[in-house]
């Protein structure tokens, strides 16, 4: 899918150096190199599955930040996971080089592996069953079209800075969206 890149983990040593260089020369020269770049952090979780669910999204560029979350009655822990991603790319005003780093395995697979297959087979998976939120995945298809995207797994609630705030924002917005109901 032009524009969307999974990024790969970079070796230690001098073997790995070669691989993660010559990996790079395989890609093709970034069709945006003077476009802004863009961090973005995000979590999705719902409290129940399908159950009350929240997101939270940080967005950083030059030097400023910008941190977003929401929340909603009933939901599942993949649609606002899906739903953190989309909510930050949709801030983005102009073409841009994005980091969206994520937790979910889901989405990063989804987004880097699945969808062209899902998209052949009329988005249907491999058990030739409908895809699960096919809205948020279609919208999503659409919000990184104007972009260069790069999608980084880490491991969630293993220390990462920016993914333990954003599933603090989450959690927080699932808490204030059941006090005011």
């Amino acid at each position: 899918m032009p524009g969307v890149r999974k990024s790969k983990g970079q070796g230690s040593g001098v073997k790995g150096q070669r691989r993660a260089e010559s990996e790079k020369s395989n890609l093709a020269p970034c069709p945006l190199p003077l476009a802004p770049v863009v961090e973005i952090y995000r979590d999705g979780g719902s409290s129940g599955n399908p159950g009350p669910g929240g997101y939270g999204t940080i967005l950083r560029c030059r030097g400023k930040e910008k941190e977003l979350s929401g929340a909603a009655t009933e939901t599942t822990n993949n649609r606002m996971e899906l739903t953190a991603a989309l909510e930050g790319l949709r801030q983005l005003t102009r073409s841009c080089r994005v980091t969206i780093t994520t937790d979910s395995q889901y989405l990063v697979k989804g987004m880097t592996e699945w969808l062209p297959g899902w998209q052949r087979n009329g988005w249907k998976n491999s058990k030739k069953e409908p895809v699960l939120n096919r809205d948020l995945w279609e919208a999503l298809v659409e919000a990184v079209k104007p972009h260069q995207v790069d999608w980084q797994w880490v491991r969630g609630h293993a220390g990462h800075a920016e993914n333990e705030r954003c599933d603090t924002l989450a959690r927080e917005a699932i808490s204030t969206m059941q006090v005011r109901n």
